[in-house]
C-alpha cells in the first residue's frame, strides 16, 4: 500500500490549524486514499477531541482543495506505534525498537526493525541483529514506534 508523507505546505497548514485548538500535530500521511492525521494531548485524546479537529481540518480542506482526487480524512492519537515524522519524534524514542521503511533499498533492503541507539547528522542509528546501520532521515518513507505491550 502506497503510503506518502504530506507535502511540507500541507503539512504546515494542518499544524497550525490542530495547534491553535490546542492539541499537538503528530503528523499526516496520504494512505491508499486515506489522509490520516495524527494528534495528541498531553492528558490523553477522546473521540471528540478527534472530531473537533476533523470538523476544522474537513472546512479548510474544502476550500483549499489542496489533495487531487477522492479521499477520506481520518484523525486520530498516534496510538501505542507512534509514528515518527521529525527528527525530534526520534529523539524521544532513543533506546525503543523502532521499524522504519526506506524509500529506497539501502544493503539490499528496505524494511529495517531494530533498536533506537543515536540521532546523528540528520541520520537515524539503528541496531539491527547486533549490526549498526545508519539509514538518512531523508531517505526514510515511513517509521514507528513498535509497542511493547509486556
Amino acid at each position: 500500500m502506497l503510503v506518502s508523507r504530506v507535502a511540507s505546505t500541507l503539512s504546515d497548514q494542518l499544524s497550525s490549524i490542530v495547534e491553535a485548538m490546542g492539541y499537538e500535530f503528530v503528523g499526516a500521511q496520504l494512505k491508499g486514499g486515506v489522509l490520516q492525521l495524527f494528534i495528541d494531548k498531553e492528558k490523553g485524546l477522546g473521540i471528540e477531541d478527534c472530531s473537533r479537529v476533523s470538523r476544522q481540518v474537513s472546512a479548510m480542506l474544502d476550500v483549499e482543495d489542496p489533495i487531487q482526487g477522492r479521499y477520506i480524512l481520518e484523525v486520530s492519537s498516534p496510538g501505542i506505534d507512534r509514528p515518527l515524522f521529525k527528527l525530534a519524534h526520534y529523539v524521544m524514542q532513543l533506546g525503543k525498537r523502532i521499524k522504519i521503511h526506506m524509500q529506497a533499498p539501502i544493503h539490499n533492503r528496505r524494511k529495517f526493525v531494530g533498536e533506537l541507539l543515536r540521532i546523528e547528522d540528520n541520520s537515524i542509528h539503528l541496531l539491527v541483529d547486533n549490526e549498526e546501520m545508519v539509514l538518512p532521515f531523508s531517505e526514510i518513507e515511513r517509521a514507528n514506534v513498535i509497542a511493547d505491550i509486556r
